[in-house]
C-alpha cells in the first residue's frame, strides 16, 4: 500500500513540475533528486558506522598472523 501511495504521489508531483515549466520545474526536480541522493548517502554512512561498532576488532596476535601469511605468499 505504501508503494502504491509513493507511485501516485510521484506521478502527481511529476505532473505539477511539468506544468510549472522547464526552468522552475527543473530546479525543483534537481533539488528533489539531489536531496534524495544526499539522504541515501547519509543513511549508508549511518549503516556503515553501526556495522563497524558490532564487528570484532582484530587483536595483535591475529594481525601478526595475517601479516605472516601475507609475507609468506
Amino acid at each position: 500500500m505504501y508503494l502504491l501511495l509513493l507511485i501516485v504521489s510521484s506521478t502527481i508531483v511529476g505532473y505539477l513540475l511539468f506544468l510549472l515549466g522547464p526552468l522552475i520545474g527543473g530546479i525543483i526536480a534537481f533539488g528533489i533528486i539531489v536531496g534524495c541522493l544526499l539522504r541515501g548517502l547519509y543513511l549508508l554512512e549511518d549503516i556503515r558506522r553501526r556495522i563497524s561498532k558490532t564487528s570484532p576488532k582484530p587483536n595483535k596476535v591475529e594481525m601478526a598472523y595475517n601479516n605472516y601469511l601475507k609475507e609468506k605468499r
